[in-house]
């Protein structure tokens, strides 16, 4: 955002500058907020003001030179140096806005300073190419015979997702794939990813169903709460209240396919404020295990350990290597 757009914001009789205040917070929320704020305290100010200006005016009755006219330039008067003196060193009222506010900026860590893996721009998505594998030649006949079986099946069950899953090699290969694009463009580890899955669904056996037996795909157990505007199923679900399982009867979130699933769960950890330290450290899975427990995400207090023991098992880490995960 340009500073000189700012800095039309800050002179009372432009309007221009409050709309390109506007059009500035889509590509820089910290500096907007900081504007914000400014203009929020010229706000507390004016009003300081005016009650200082009523309480002059007891003594000004029966002034000559009092009359509507002075009162309403006056009036603008006070409203421009609201503004001028909130620009300055102000009273303190803006930086405390900014330091409280500025740790709910969605894809920013307390600083105002972008997470590494919130996008904003098509220039901050990796574009770069994967290395050609050496084994890629002889896969090529596999790829082929895959294909020509693939395009065999009747229209209706080519592509179809399995609602529930044989065995944790068979649900590992059928998912991580699928996290390893979702990875590509959120920094989050794809085994971290199917791991938490695996511990949700037990990998795979126990997907969650509605009343009705129709599948969610919710890999992340993911309750539908007022924020949720798509489909959900309610279950009965064990939810731990200060250490003890209790049964409860709650709504989840309700998805298309596996893949809906993993790109809503990246987008409510990034929505959410709450999850933005456990974001921080995509680059560390067994790290963002654990802050992820400590931030909430499960009632269960041994949640963190379950995902990273997980994330250990040869089931995953066999098949990982094999397919190039974490290249």
């Amino acid at each position: 955002m340009q500073d000189y757009q700012l800095q039309q914001a800050r002179i009372y009789t432009d309007f221009t500058g409050l709309n390109a205040l506007k059009n500035g917070a889509r590509e820089d929320k910290q500096t907007a907020l900081e504007e914000i704020a400014r203009q929020f305290e010229s706000m507390f100010l004016s009003e300081m003001l005016k009650s200082m200006r009523k309480a002059g005016d007891v003594l000004s009755e029966g002034n000559f030179l009092k009359s509507s006219q002075s009162e309403f330039y006056r009036d603008m008067f006070d409203s421009q140096m609201s503004l001028t003196m909130a620009s300055g060193q102000g009273t303190g009222l803006a930086d405390a806005l900014v330091r409280q506010l500025g740790k709910y900026i969605p894809g920013a860590d307390e600083q105002g300073a972008p997470l590494a893996s919130h996008k904003t721009a098509l220039a901050d998505y990796n574009r770069s190419l994967p290395p050609l594998s050496p084994r890629l030649p002889e896969r090529v006949e596999d790829v082929t015979k895959a294909a020509a079986e693939s395009s065999s099946l009747p229209a209706s069950d080519a592509g179809a997702w399995p609602e529930q899953f044989e065995s944790p090699e068979h649900f590992v290969s059928t998912l991580l794939p699928v996290a390893q694009s979702i990875s590509a463009d959120t920094g989050i580890d794809p085994k971290l990813m199917v791991a938490q899955a695996a511990l949700e669904t037990g990998w795979g056996r126990h997907m969650i169903r509605g009343d009705d037996s129709q599948p969610s795909y919710n890999l992340f157990g993911i309750k539908a709460d007022s924020r949720w505007q798509g489909d959900a199923v309610t279950i009965t679900t064990t939810e731990f209240r200060e250490g003890v399982p209790m049964k409860e009867r709650a709504d989840f979130r309700a998805y298309p396919d596996y893949e809906s699933s993993f790109r809503d769960y990246v987008a409510f950890l990034e929505s959410n404020p709450r999850y933005r330290d456990v974001l921080a450290s995509a680059d560390q899975p067994d790290v963002f295990a654990r802050k992820l427990q400590e931030a909430g995400y499960a009632t269960d207090p041994q949640y963190g350990d379950k995902i990273n023991q997980i994330m250990n098992r040869d089931s995953l880490m066999t098949f990982s290597m094999g397919n190039g995960a974490g290249e």
